[in-house]
């Protein structure tokens, strides 16, 4: 009965307030700090994600918390000790600076729309910042994932999270999700910028690797899309960068666990790289919008050690979209797209949307 639904304490309700249109920005998560107390936390709630770790809960969990966290934690803090900032998490920084200027740009376009970021795993929670969403008055909100890429175990876990709090509320907003943008032109053309502005001030390497966080190859044969958007991201910015297929390389990092994931594999493909006479290797890692572990410390760190004593002589990473402007663009229009006909998100006038994109990318980025 309605009754016996856990509705939780909602903000005074007011009848006649205008509708109010918010974007809700989430990436994956992050420790709050590089302890491996803090970093148990994290991992406990990444890893018992079902959509992370398909294995049935009753034989994963007492595997989980008897052997992998006990094992993995002060492991896994170490490793973050090595790119923690200042200032906190490198992912958390970049993922709260691209919030901040996604909602400056869709101001500058004449949209009062706040945007708030949240992590899936960890803090600030979906949760959290829906509620916080909710409180300010907003009625409709856009849930923007940072991942370019679709995957059920990332994407669908997002909508997951936020399905788990619509549970407990009683009076919803409307919301909407974006998918992916795996092939959106602005953000082929942003990864595009930050590649060759990379070789324009540090020369240029005989080969680019472009690796993407792995998942388990049974996904891809369940239906999930994630390998295939990847291959055509990595197509479409080969083709940018007017590639050959023996000048490139597509590989799948960060694997976890004994089954077989997507391959090839990031690190064997540097050593094999290294061993046939390859002097100099370019990574990038198209799939992550903002540097963090897997991509400061697996790949600028561990992929360098991998090639270098492998034979490798000059190793580059070439770093994440970050604050990147043309990629500030490309994501407000895919946010704008998305938020076409609600109040403050006027219907995209697709002209006008292009031209913004293109001279945002074209700015300062010679051909």
């Amino acid at each position: 009965m309605l009754s016996s639904l856990p509705f939780r304490k909602e903000p005074e309700f007011t009848h006649g307030t205008a509708p109010h249109t918010a974007v809700l920005y989430c990436n994956l998560g992050t420790p709050d700090e590089p302890t491996p107390a803090a970093v148990r936390r994290y991992l406990a709630e990444f890893l018992a994600d079902p959509r992370v770790v398909e294995i049935p809960r009753a034989a994963w969990l007492p595997l989980l918390h008897g052997i992998i966290l006990p094992l993995r934690s002060g492991k896994s803090a170490a490793k973050y000790a090595t790119i923690w900032t200042p200032d906190g998490s490198p992912l958390k920084l970049w993922t709260e600076k691209q919030a901040k200027l996604l909602q400056g740009w869709l101001g500058e376009q004449g949209l009062r729309v706040p945007v708030r970021y949240a992590m899936r795993y960890g803090n600030p929670s979906i949760a959290s910042q829906l509620d916080a969403l909710k409180s300010d008055g907003a009625t409709r909100i856009l849930v923007l994932p940072a991942y370019p890429q679709y995957s059920g175990t990332t994407t669908a876990s997002v909508v997951d999270a936020v399905a788990s709090w619509a549970a407990g509320i009683r009076h919803l907003p409307e919301i909407r999700f974006v998918n992916h943008y795996h092939d959106d032109r602005g953000y082929i053309q942003a990864i595009l910028r930050r590649v060759e502005r990379y070789w324009r001030e540090h020369g240029r390497g005989e080969h680019l690797v472009m690796s993407f966080h792995g998942v388990p190859e049974r996904t891809l044969h369940l239906g999930d899309p994630y390998h295939c958007q990847c291959q055509k991201t990595a197509r479409l910015l080969a083709t940018q960068l007017r590639l050959e297929t023996d000048q490139y390389t597509v590989a799948f990092q960060s694997r976890f666990g004994k089954a077989r994931w997507l391959q090839p594999y990031t690190e064997p493909s540097l050593r094999a790289l290294a061993a046939r006479g390859v002097a100099r290797v370019d990574v990038v890692c198209p799939g992550f919008t903002g540097d963090c572990l897997e991509t400061l410390e697996e790949i600028a760190q561990e992929g360098r050690q991998a090639f270098l004593t492998s034979g490798g002589k000059d190793f580059h990473y070439i770093p994440c979209l970050n604050d990147e402007a043309a990629w500030i663009v490309a994501l407000g229009n895919v946010a704008r797209q998305h938020l076409a006909g609600w109040p403050a998100g006027e219907p995209a006038d697709p002209q006008a949307l292009a031209q913004s994109r293109d001279a945002a990318v074209a700015k300062g980025a010679p051909r």
